[in-house]
């Protein structure tokens, strides 16, 4: 849906952009209603012949990271939509070449809402997200029934409603702009008013010491936006106070809209204008998103899919806390080895490791991570000592 969307809105409303190639691993002779079938190919090559620029919206982690990735050999930059790829590949690929979260996501939106806050002179304490519902563990004929509903794959509904989507949107929040979470799966407030559920995760914040990323699942308000809260300085508040924001010192900034495709070539114009990244998972993160199983299993079982699927959800975790975590956006027909139980965080020592370029990637970020949290540990010791 989204690449029939972003298409149509370049070829009806962009007379400064051309969609030269579309890749796609559908057969095209099955693909008769696509809006721009002349540009639909099969090769990567050819796709990467004919850009200048790649706009990535699988939804699909391994096959983006290898798209990318030969997308950087070629020298060219790369907007995604999909936080999947950027919370599992995304910091090893951000260090290859130019790759940037586009506006529509709710990612996207956060980061385009910053940029306005940041330049009013607001700093940030909270970036939140509104969620609709959430069920950890919804039953299939629920999540197929909502599926068809909607038109999007039961894969997506189930990633939405499970609440692993939020949880991987969020922690890329976090790790782009350097902001953390009070704990692991977040507070998810239940919200019947944003400005008093604003002010209780800035209260949080203020607390750890450092913004944090998190969520609320409002009642008698729209969801399906994206909010700031955040400080400003002490002289300017009777102002802000006129302008209706409040007495302080916490101010919430909502963007009550996300929408997907249509925002999408905003950041294309961003990144051809030479400006540069709005959002990625940057280099060195410090959260990540692990795979918590929903049911029992026992050795020998399959889990036939990570994000989206009825075996596992994600929730948002501290890197350093959880070195031995596998991400959810690795599994992918994988066999366990031992037996897990419900709400059990699951760990490369559960599970037979299957080999892909993935895999690679992820080794080598937990290996950095690890060595970074041992470069700390000497550091964090002696100054005890110092006191």
């Amino acid at each position: 849906m989204i690449s029939h969307c972003f298409v149509r809105l370049i070829m009806n409303h962009y007379k400064d952009m051309t969609i030269s190639r579309v890749l796609t691993r559908r057969r095209i002779d099955t693909m008769g209603d696509f809006p721009a079938r002349h540009a639909l190919t099969n090769s990567i090559d050819d796709l990467l012949e004919h850009s200048d620029i790649i706009v990535e919206c699988t939804g699909d982690v391994f096959f983006g990271t290898e798209v990318i990735e030969r997308a950087f050999e070629a020298g060219i930059p790369v907007v995604t939509i999909n936080a999947e790829l950027q919370i599992t590949t995304g910091s090893y690929l951000s260090g290859k070449g130019l790759l940037t979260e586009a506006e529509g996501d709710q990612p996207g939106s956060l980061a385009a809402l910053r940029e306005d806050a940041l330049q009013m002179g607001f700093q940030p304490l909270v970036y939140g997200n509104m969620k609709g519902y959430l069920n950890h563990n919804p039953s299939r004929e629920d999540m197929a029934y909502w599926s068809n509903r909607q038109g999007t794959s039961i894969e997506q509904t189930t990633s939405f409603t499970d609440g692993t989507k939020v949880q991987i949107e969020q922690a890329v929040v976090g790790n782009g702009f350097g902001a953390t979470i009070s704990r692991r799966g977040l507070e998810g407030v239940a919200s019947t008013d944003l400005n008093t559920s604003g002010n209780a995760l800035a209260l949080i914040a203020e607390g750890i010491g450092q913004p944090i990323v998190d969520y609320v699942i409002p009642s008698g308000y729209s969801a399906g936006g994206v909010f700031l809260v955040c400080r400003h300085d002490e002289e300017q508040a009777p102002a802000i106070e006129y302008f209706k924001m409040g007495a302080g010192p916490y101010y919430v900034l909502t963007r009550p809209f996300h929408l997907c495709s249509l925002e999408v070539g905003k950041t294309v114009r961003r990144v051809l204008a030479g400006g540069g990244v709005l959002l990625n998972n940057s280099v060195t993160p410090t959260l990540g998103v692990a795979a918590i199983a929903k049911r029992e299993m026992k050795a020998g079982d399959m889990i036939t899919r990570g994000i989206g699927g009825f075996d596992v959800r994600g929730e948002a975790i501290k890197l350093v806390d959880e070195l031995d975590h596998v991400p959810i956006g690795l599994l992918r027909n994988t066999v366990l080895k031992r037996a897990v139980e419900p709400g059990q965080l699951i760990t490369f020592d559960d599970i037979e490791v299957q080999p892909s370029r993935v895999m690679d990637i992820i080794i080598q970020q937990q290996q950095k991570v690890a060595q970074q949290f041992e470069e700390d540990m000497p550091t964090c010791g002696l100054l005890q000592q110092a006191r």
